[in-house]
């Protein structure tokens, strides 16, 4: 994605979500690397255990360390996963950070997605997923919700990933990719959710859906800490 491309899109991005600050939204894509671009995997791996980056095309991205809220929806939406895969059978497994990926089974990019689920066990390894998952979820954070939504949002894309979700906590809305069928096209535009909706996914034919009204009545107890 060009600049342009990429500027256009966060100010689409900015719109549907309602977001105030332009200029913080704008900042440049580099905001959150911090090296040359010729690291590794095993850079990746030879890391001080504990240290929160993702690897991606040769570059270190910070992670920001995830909240109580974010923790918890994590679990609420991956149960759901895990629940329908026991109740209905199949080889796909769910899986939640901290965990290595490795997108394009390559040594240059290395990411930790909130949820995923993978259908294609040759790909699982003890220690890493070789290859892209069937489907990602992302909790996007108020300080870097760009990384989910442009960076990686490519990536997952690029690699061949099959739907990918993006979830805003603050303003309590989701964005659904579906990218099956989508490879080498321009990336498809995603079906806003609420918080009121239950969402279907797509790599189970919508069989499974996510109550979101039900998760955010679990967890409306923390955005009334705020």
């Amino acid at each position: 994605m060009d600049q342009n491309m990429e500027e256009s899109y966060v100010y689409e991005l900015d719109e549907v979500l309602n977001k105030k600050n332009k200029n913080a939204v704008m900042e440049p894509a580099l905001a959150y690397r911090y090296d040359s671009g010729d690291k590794t995997l095993e850079d990746y791996l030879a890391l001080p255990e504990g240290t929160r980056v993702e690897l991606i095309d040769g570059v270190f991205y910070d992670m920001a360390a995830p909240t109580g809220l974010h923790q918890r929806l994590i679990l609420k939406i991956a149960w759901c996963f895990e629940a329908f895969v026991e109740e209905n059978g199949g080889p796909c497994v769910t899986l939640i950070a901290p965990f290595d990926v490795q997108l394009f089974n390559d040594n240059k990019t290395c990411v930790q997605p909130d949820i995923l689920v993978v259908c294609d066990r040759d790909k699982l390894r003890p220690e890493r997923l070789s290859g892209a998952p069937d489907f990602v979820v992302e909790i996007a954070s108020p300080g870097n919700w760009r990384m989910d939504a442009v960076i990686k949002r490519q990536k997952y894309f690029e690699s061949g990933v099959r739907e990918y979700w993006i979830i805003f906590p603050e303003d309590k809305k989701l964005l659904v990719y579906r990218f099956e069928g989508q490879e080498g096209q321009v990336c498809p535009e995603p079906v806003e959710y609420a918080f009121t909706d239950k969402v279907p996914v797509g790599i189970w034919s919508g069989e499974c859906e996510v109550d979101f009204a039900q998760i955010y009545e679990s967890v409306r107890f923390l955005y009334e800490k705020k």
